[in-house]
């Protein structure tokens, strides 16, 4: 039985999460810029400025506030919205350099290291246009806003509107493998031992301060967290005061390509992930021979200290067991019936 045990500690799955906004993280511009804005013959600071005027005077949640501006736009030009819409949107979506084959490659570099990655969007975006985009299925899941759409598919309300600090419940809902997100169980409490993925193996990649709460909960978890700017613009001043508040492990271009500086910080994130995954499972198999010696102390004790409590049978099968379990200690071979 305790074989059995080890084998299936040394075959449990390692796994880690890398987690990305998408906005100016994955992409250069907001998602809403490319086309679907200029469709609606908008101009994007003018979207944008609206935006925030109806968020502030009706004291509305800034994304609840663009996706209804949208719906009412779309009304006023006589152009409804439908999910396949914002599909196509999602092909014109510009990415950094590297993006599209960034998944493949950190995957492998992961598996030759026994570690599982898995990639997850965490966005105040909306999700139709990333499900249209090209990288949309290197994703175990997408976290975005979106909307409610007719039965005729005209997008009429917003069914969830991520912001910066409800993103952090999708970082809960990782790690715990309760990945719906209307499942109430997320805040159930868990041991770390029953995580699906544990905190210490998340990394959490964002551009702003919007991206904070998902910072500072990933890192003082014990994951890592990186800020990453457009390398064209180079402008810098928001990764700098993140990293000086303590909200990075990291910060680094939006250069997502083979030799990039980002690529060798993830692949010293793995190594050291799969480091401290390996001394976990030696640590658990070190304890199974520890637990089994603390029992054979305690049935020693009983068997010497009070063989009265113990009928004949009892003290035969305890002498038993007690010897059973020494010879394995010792490394001799045990019958497992």
């Amino acid at each position: 039985m305790q074989k059995d045990a080890i084998e299936e500690i040394r075959n449990r799955k390692k796994r880690m999460a890398i987690c990305y906004d998408f906005d100016k993280t994955l992409s250069p511009d907001d998602m809403q810029a490319y086309t679907l804005i200029p469709s609606l013959e908008m101009d994007k600071s003018e979207f944008w400025i609206k935006s925030n005027e109806l968020a502030r005077e009706n004291l509305m949640d800034n994304n609840l506030a663009w996706m209804f501006q949208l719906i009412t736009l779309s009304k006023a030009k006589r152009k409804s919205i439908k999910r396949e819409y914002f599909n196509e949107v999602g092909k014109s979506v510009k990415l950094y350099k590297g993006v599209e084959d960034w998944f493949d490659r950190v995957n492998k570099y992961a598996e030759r290291r026994g570690i599982e990655v898995e990639h997850y969007i965490i966005s105040s975006g909306l999700k139709e246009i990333i499900e249209g985009s090209k990288i949309a299925n290197k994703f175990k899941r997408i976290y975005a806003s979106s909307y409610l759409y007719s039965p005729d598919g005209i997008a009429e309300w917003p069914a969830q509107a991520i912001n910066y600090t409800n993103k952090t419940q999708y970082i809960f809902r990782i790690a715990k493998g309760i990945f719906n997100e209307y499942d109430e169980r997320v805040n159930d409490s868990m041991n770390d031992s029953q995580l699906y993925i544990p905190y210490e193996n998340f990394v959490y990649i964002g551009d702003s301060a919007t991206d904070i709460p998902c910072m500072r909960l990933v890192k003082s978890k014990g994951g890592y967290s990186i800020g990453v700017y457009d390398p064209d613009k180079k402008v810098k001043d928001k990764v700098y005061k993140l990293y000086a508040d303590g909200r990075l492990s990291y910060y680094t271009a939006a250069d997502y390509s083979a030799r990039s500086e980002l690529m060798s910080y993830i692949r010293t994130i793995v190594d050291e992930i799969a480091a401290k995954e390996n001394i976990k499972t030696e640590q658990q198999i070190l304890n199974i021979n520890a637990s089994i010696y603390k029992m054979m102390v305690a049935m020693e004790d009983i068997k010497d200290k009070s063989p009265d409590l113990l009928s004949k049978k009892e003290q035969k099968l305890c002498e038993q067991g007690i010897r059973e379990m020494r010879d394995y200690l010792d490394g001799k071979e045990v019958s497992d019936t």
